[in-house]
């Protein structure tokens, strides 16, 4: 039986999509340093990004801030981590017939085999992997976002309600398209 982990990136933000990433390591595979995406350093990151990606079969997709605002944010999470999944499983070509899917946190999308593990991100590499595969990901959205609106400075806290990014918000307003405009900080200024 395979094993397929799970995880996302970007429940927590007000601005961007919700990254969900799947990952199946091949036969034998071993890596080193696995663990939450959130306790490795940028440079540790990325070089573990490059060696699941170049060596693991992957896959991410995402919902975005619309999808976000209409079906809330834990609906919205669930459905990028489906559509992963299915992703995933197309990419290896459906050649195993048993998948056993491996979800961070405490909620399994509506998935086959599926097992939710809250923290897995720490124990279970996959998860691990998946963490990183979104987490970078959704990342780099941040920064080439931060490219067509410097005055947010989404590189810096990568949409997070950061006094900075609040401040921001004050001052332009939300973009639209991008800012979630069901979450509080945003739906506030809409209002007024």
């Amino acid at each position: 039986m395979l094993v397929i982990g799970v995880d996302e990136a970007g429940r927590g933000p007000l601005v961007g999509s919700v990254v969900a990433a799947a990952v199946a390591f091949p036969s034998g595979f071993k890596i080193d340093g696995l663990t939450d995406s959130k306790k490795l350093s940028e440079k540790k990151r990325d070089a573990l990004y490059n060696q699941i990606t170049s060596e693991c079969y992957w896959s991410y997709a995402q919902s975005n801030s619309q999808v976000i605002d209409q079906i809330n944010i834990l609906e919205a999470t669930m459905l990028a981590m489906k559509r992963a999944v299915d992703q995933i499983k197309i990419e290896m070509g459906n050649n195993h017939q048993t998948f056993n899917v491996l979800v961070d946190g405490n909620k399994c999308p509506d998935i086959e085999n599926c097992q939710a593990i809250i923290k897995g991100d720490l124990i279970e590499p996959a998860i691990s992997a998946a963490s990183i595969i979104a987490k970078v990901t959704r990342d780099r959205q941040m920064i080439d976002l931060d490219y067509a609106y410097p005055e947010y400075g989404f590189a810096r806290h990568k949409g997070y309600g950061t006094k900075e990014h609040l401040e921001a918000l004050s001052k332009y307003g939300p973009i639209e398209g991008q800012h979630r405009c069901s979450f509080a900080p945003v739906k506030k200024l809409i209002r007024s």
